[in-house]
């Protein structure tokens, strides 16, 4: 089996951070979301992976490489205009050849993996599999509907009235039968090749497309909130450590990681959090749920519920929260202002803030 994930979308919600950075490489608890999916198909036995690349290919080519760090094979396949997830399988028709595959979408991040996912696909052997949640409002999300049996009978994409409340999730299990299905559809009305039309030609063809509805914790990172609440949700998986330097001054409660070279002083942080390679925290508070990259700086300010990139410095604020901080930001004291503030900052951003 071979993978093919996704990784060459715009990330339009997620600017101004994307005009600068590709999406599948922000941060969560300071490593980037693509990563943890290519983790997860490695941990499945899925090691030959193939990687949709678009304007960002050199980006993403420089944090993945060959794939060998992830014990992988990665080959690049570049599609010149995201024009819809079935047209990424028809790019990639040569590289997957007549292999089964997964489809990941590479800004998707599921806890728990696809261990079971892959295992029930080899011992079912449907054409087609798909992974399914259940979500309070499927209007947003192609929407499935299935019978008694649990096989999937239609499928529509944001529906007006949803037939069901389960949700396709980023992650697809084909057989080479796909390949005619992406060939035998038509664009979609914003001009793109869907996977839902693809899978609804194999449904109506009489092929046999399954589903695996899962419980557990799945999000779609390509906005802020729902990145936030991801790293949320992965640093409460941390294990305490403090590789870098912590003063006498420094109050250290809860899940904290502190790593080699930073240096923490007369700070209070409170976890789950972790405070990146060669930070300087000073005079500090960092509270839940917050990732400070490495190289950055805080500085007599407040930060909780945030991502901060590498590079960034944030001085003499007094609350930041709910934000994501680029790389190389500086946000700095000016006149007055409300206690709290709330930002979503591009790259080499300045900002000055008052006290």
């Amino acid at each position: 089996m071979k993978a093919l994930v996704l990784a060459g979308g715009t990330g339009s919600r997620l600017r101004p951070i994307t005009h600068t950075a590709a999406k599948q490489l922000v941060p969560v608890a300071n490593k980037p979301v693509l990563f943890y999916g290519i983790e997860s198909l490695v941990a499945a036995g899925v090691t030959d992976i193939g990687i949709i690349v678009g304007d960002t290919a050199a980006e993403i080519r420089a944090a993945v490489g060959d794939g060998g760090d992830f014990g992988a094979k990665v080959t690049y396949i570049p599609q010149h205009q995201p024009l819809g997830l079935a047209h990424a399988v028809l790019v990639a028709r040569d590289y997957l050849a007549d292999d089964d595959f997964v489809m990941y979408l590479g800004d998707n991040f599921i806890v728990g993996g696809i261990n079971d996912l892959v295992r029930k696909f080899h011992d079912r052997r449907p054409d087609a599999d798909i992974l399914l949640t259940h979500v309070d409002d499927p209007r947003v999300f192609g929407v499935a509907e299935l019978d008694e049996s649990g096989r999937v009978v239609r499928l529509e994409e944001k529906p007006e009235k949803p037939a069901s409340d389960l949700a396709l999730v980023g992650v697809y299990l084909f057989t080479p039968a796909v390949h005619e299905a992406v060939r035998a559809i038509s664009p979609s009305a914003r001009g793109e090749l869907e996977i839902v039309d693809a899978i609804q030609w194999l449904i109506d063809q009489g092929l046999v497309v399954r589903s695996t509805t899962i419980s557990g914790y799945w999000k779609d990172t390509g906005n802020v909130t729902d990145m936030l609440e991801v790293n949320r949700s992965v640093l409460e998986t941390v294990e305490p450590c403090q590789h870098g330097t912590v003063d006498a001054e420094t109050e250290i409660i809860g899940r904290v990681r502190v790593e080699r070279g930073a240096v923490v002083s007369q700070s209070r942080i409170v976890g789950p959090a972790v405070i990146g390679a060669g930070t300087t925290v000073r005079g500090s508070y960092v509270g839940p749920s917050t990732s400070v990259a490495e190289n950055c700086v805080i500085d007599g300010s407040e930060i909780e519920y945030s991502i901060v990139l590498e590079g960034a410095s944030i001085e003499g604020v007094g609350r930041i929260e709910a934000s994501l901080i680029g790389r190389k930001v500086r946000v700095t004291r000016a006149g007055r202002a409300p206690r709290a503030h709330r930002f979503i900052l591009g790259d080499h951003s300045k900002v000055r803030i008052t006290p």
